[in-house]
Formats: structure tokens, sequence, C-alpha cells
């Protein structure tokens, strides 16, 4: 892969996007191996840690000199919002690793993972009606979830972007570091944590929190039900009352 650069872990994948010349402009090239990710970890379900590295860039945006020559059959392609579509319902969770800006597309690639950690040099924007489109790869629907409808209205309309400390208050991101080299291994321990857990009901918990509401409680009932009978239930179990048992 030319766009990014990918380190293979037992439990993750870190996919680092890697066009510094670009300033990791998201481009037809990135979305395709982005889709080769989500390929194999739909096969091979692991956590994921995308990042653009500590280098002061998480992704400009989209390409412009691709998406000025878009029209509307691109647009109805989906280009873009299918990749982050994909990432957002891979069966592990995922966690964003943001270092300086992360704008248009970038900042929707962002808001397709679960979870957001970011320096305070972060920056968070969605430009697009400045350059007389929308900001179509999944902002005007996860925005709104994240920092409620009123909110992500008025970054959506006015292009306006958001710093590390704001982000933090708004519920953008969970966690700010003060230091780019603090990034990653803060992004490696929430997922370090996740790790502890049964991976089985990690991904069933994932599953049932992205559900639509009209899927509750039934899809909590079945999962459940499928976890009560796992194996690993009943080893955890048994290692908890064991560990309290009087001695």
């Amino acid at each position: 892969m030319s766009g990014l650069r990918i380190e293979e872990h037992p439990d993750r994948l870190v996919v680092t996007l890697d066009r510094p010349e670009k300033r990791n402009a998201i481009d037809a090239d990135l979305i395709a191996e982005l889709h080769a990710v989500c390929a194999d970890l739909e096969a091979h379900p692991r956590l994921l840690l995308l990042t653009g590295g500590t280098e002061g860039i998480f992704a400009g945006g989209a390409d412009i000199g691709q998406l000025r020559e878009r029209g509307r059959l691109d647009a109805l392609a989906a280009i873009n919002s299918a990749a982050f579509a994909r990432i957002r319902a891979l069966p592990m969770p995922t966690v964003a690793a943001v270092d300086g800006p992360a704008l248009g597309g970038g900042a929707e690639l962002a808001y397709a993972c679960d979870l957001r950690v970011c320096t305070a040099r972060a920056v968070f924007g969605q430009p697009e009606v400045r350059l007389g489109i929308l900001a179509g790869a999944g902002a005007t629907h996860r925005l709104p979830a994240l920092v409620g409808e009123a909110r992500a209205k008025e970054l959506l309309f006015t292009g306006r972007r958001v710093d590390a400390e704001e982000a933090l208050r708004i519920g953008l991101v969970n966690r700010v570091v003060a230091e780019p080299a603090e990034l990653l291994p803060t992004a490696h321990g929430l997922l370090d944590e996740m790790a502890k857990g049964s991976a089985l009901a990690l991904r069933l918990t994932k599953l049932a929190v992205d559900a639509p509401a009209a899927a509750h409680p039934h899809l909590d009932l079945v999962s459940q039900a499928v976890l009560f009978e796992d194996e690993e239930k009943h080893r955890r179990m048994t290692d908890f009352l064991e560990r309290r048992r009087p001695r």
C-alpha cells in the first residue's frame, strides 16, 4: 500500500495515513486501500487504531483536485462515505488518534471510528459549504449523534473549526493529551483496556450499541443468550469467584 502504513499485532491493526506531501488528503487510491483494510478486519476481526501519526496532521480533507472534477454520478457512487460506513460497521471497536488538523473528509474519517483521542494541537472542521458542497461522507448524521443537533448544525453551516479543548468539552473526542508523544500510547492504552474483555462480548456490545432503537431489547436479549452459553463467560466468572473466595 502506498498511502497507508500498516502494523500487525495479535489483537489489533495499526493503520497510519501516510501521504505527508499531500497532508494525508483522502483520494481514490487511499479509499481503495481503506476498503482493503476493512476486508481484512471483516474476515479476521481485531481492534483498529487509525492515525495520521504524530507529525502534526491527521488528514487535511478530501483531495480537492480530484473532488473538483467529480460529477453527480461520482457523488451517487458514495466514494468516501461507503468506505467510512464500512469502517463504522467493523466488527470490533476502533480508535482514531488525531494529531493536528482533521478537516472535511479527514474529520469524517475520525467520526467513523468509535472513539477519538487527540493532541492539544488537534483541530476539527467541516469547511464543505465554503467549497460549494456539503459534508457528504458521514458528518451530517454522525456529528449530531456526537455533539447534538444544534451544535452540529452550527459547525456544518459555518465551517467553524473546533480546537482540542472544545472538542473534549462537547464530546467530540474522548481524551486529549498534552504532547504528541503521548498520543499513540494513550490510544493503545484504551485498546489495551478493551482487549482485557471477552472478544465476543466486546463484538456483541458494539453491535448492540450501534443498532437502531427498534432493535432493542430484542437484540440485547439474543446477544446475552449467546454469551450465556459461551465457554469464555463461564471461565471468566469462575476465575472471578475463585479470586473472591476467602482463603
